[in-house]
């Protein structure tokens, strides 16, 4: 009776475990989300992250200006290229990054860190591989929920509230 006992217990503890470990991604209150697009210079470019939303929350509140931002939510985001390319003028080599951010009033920090498959808030400077500035611009419409764009010509778009920040990628 005993054995019976833990036999089942055990199974129940891996049974649970393995539900959990499945868990549907896209239930999430930041559903994931990914773009992807084949630039002019043959690269496939992607972007896969999880897009939370402002439910009436300052963005500043959520990507505070001045600190390491995970650029998303959940999961790190990953940029992954299929070549070797150009952003903002400087070499980024084929791979996955984890995509970070620093925001700023007038300009942000787009960080490529070579840890990609991590927690999103799990950050280590040491582990850059390429940190480009850009200008931070207002947006024609407010944003809701925070989304990527990559347009034809490599331009890679972030937008949510008022602000959209892009980073050209060649």
């Amino acid at each position: 009776m005993k054995k019976l006992f833990l036999l089942t217990l055990v199974t129940g503890l891996f049974l649970s475990l393995g539900s959990s470990a499945q868990q549907d991604k896209s239930k999430r209150p930041s559903p994931p989300a990914k773009v992807s697009k084949t630039i002019a210079s043959g690269a496939e470019i992607s972007v896969d992250y999880s897009r939370p939303s402002l439910k009436g929350r300052a963005l500043s509140a959520l990507a505070p200006v001045g600190k390491v931002w995970r650029t998303g939510a959940n999961e790190a985001t990953v940029f992954e290229t299929s070549k070797d390319v150009k952003i903002e003028g400087k070499t980024l080599p084929a791979g996955k990054y984890g995509l970070y951010t620093i925001p700023g009033d007038d300009e942000w920090t787009i960080i490529f860190n070579k840890t990609w498959k991590q927690w999103g808030t799990v950050y280590k400077d040491s582990e850059d591989a390429l940190r480009v500035n850009v200008k931070a611009g207002k947006s024609s419409e407010n944003t809701e929920v925070f989304t990527f764009d990559i347009a034809d010509n490599g331009n890679v778009s972030m937008m949510w509230a008022d602000t959209k920040v892009v980073f050209k990628v060649r």
